[in-house]
């Protein structure tokens, strides 16, 4: 390839990733939403600046954005980042199947034949600005890491826990995440979200908690397939509340765990739909059933034999 034909191909690259970058903020922009003014309060991570994991420096420029962005639409608790041979010279690795995030960095050089020309003429040469992609993981992404880069929580006391709850958390093969402030599933990442256990207020609670994000997990199309897609605060939004919140009160029955309410600002918005629809409990509670039906199987059969959505019928 000659040199104007590499040029030209940079500078088209290089026109592609501004506009991969520009068309993504415009989308958010027509949905209302401002890029650079989240919702943080609602997110898992904390209010911060992300940077690298490896060499503890701030990203800067439009990367913030890429990479808050990232933070919020995937559910991390992690503001920090990195490459993939980082994570492997760290003594890490990103686990299997993760998806990176891509973001760019901003140079420029002076081509050779333009160095020369400087130099006969006496002019300055001409500096070529290019723009170059890569890729990162969020910390969360990685396995093995020591625990400088990712701290190890301190362990739960063993009255604290609930032998047969644990087993049958870990039976299920769900992916649970723990860290940060909120408890949720990601049905997009199908994975689930939980604070640390000693965040909770008790270990039942801890629990109830955990169980209640299993009942959304049995959502996922490969499993019950319940349509997640509800805004938030819709009544279609809070009868799933209500199926999650059923499935945890049957599981925690099973395992003499006293249940709790998670969710108690839904209850009005429950009684409202209890009242205009005599049916809704009984669907919550027939979907409930299946949700922890599914969940307890989970305990007898082996990872590749977990039933399916036609089984549990």
């Amino acid at each position: 390839m000659s040199q104007h034909s590499q040029q030209s191909a940079s500078g088209a690259s290089r026109s592609n990733l501004y506009q991969d970058v520009t068309d993504a903020i415009v989308r958010e922009l027509e949905q209302g939403a401002v890029p650079w003014v989240k919702p943080w309060s609602a997110a898992s991570a904390p209010l911060g600046m992300p940077r690298s994991a490896a060499s503890r420096k701030f990203y800067s420029g439009i990367n913030v954005l890429i990479l808050w962005d990232a933070v919020l639409r995937r559910g991390f608790a992690s503001q920090e980042w990195l490459t993939f041979r980082q994570a492997l010279n760290l003594g890490g690795h990103v686990r299997r199947g993760e998806k990176g995030t891509t973001i760019c960095h901003a140079d420029s050089f002076i081509p050779k034949a333009e160095r020369e020309r400087a130099a006969e003429s006496g002019e300055a040469a001409n500096v070529v600005p290019f723009l170059k992609r890569f890729v990162v993981f969020n910390i969360e992404q990685c396995e093995g890491l020591p625990a400088h880069i990712v701290p190890k929580p301190k362990p739960v006391p063993p009255s604290e826990q609930n032998d047969e709850a644990d087993a049958l958390i870990a039976a299920t093969g769900a992916r649970l995440v723990e860290g940060g402030g909120e408890a949720f599933y990601h049905q997009g990442e199908d994975f689930i979200r939980l604070p640390f256990r000693e965040a909770f207020l008790s270990p039942a609670d801890y629990y109830c908690t955990a169980l209640h994000e299993l009942g959304h997990w049995t959502a996922h199309p490969s499993r019950l397939n319940r349509d997640l897609k509800h805004r938030f605060g819709s009544s279609a939004y809070a009868r799933e509340e209500l199926i999650a919140e059923l499935t945890s009160t049957f599981l925690c029955a099973h395992m003499n765990i006293a249940p709790q309410i998670r969710h108690a600002g839904y209850l009005g918005h429950w009684l409202q739909i209890l009242k205009e629809d005599a049916r809704a409990i009984f669907h919550a509670a027939s979907q409930a059933s299946k949700a922890s039906d599914f969940i307890l199987a989970c305990q007898s059969h082996s990872e590749a034999d977990i039933p399916t959505a036609e089984a549990a019928e």
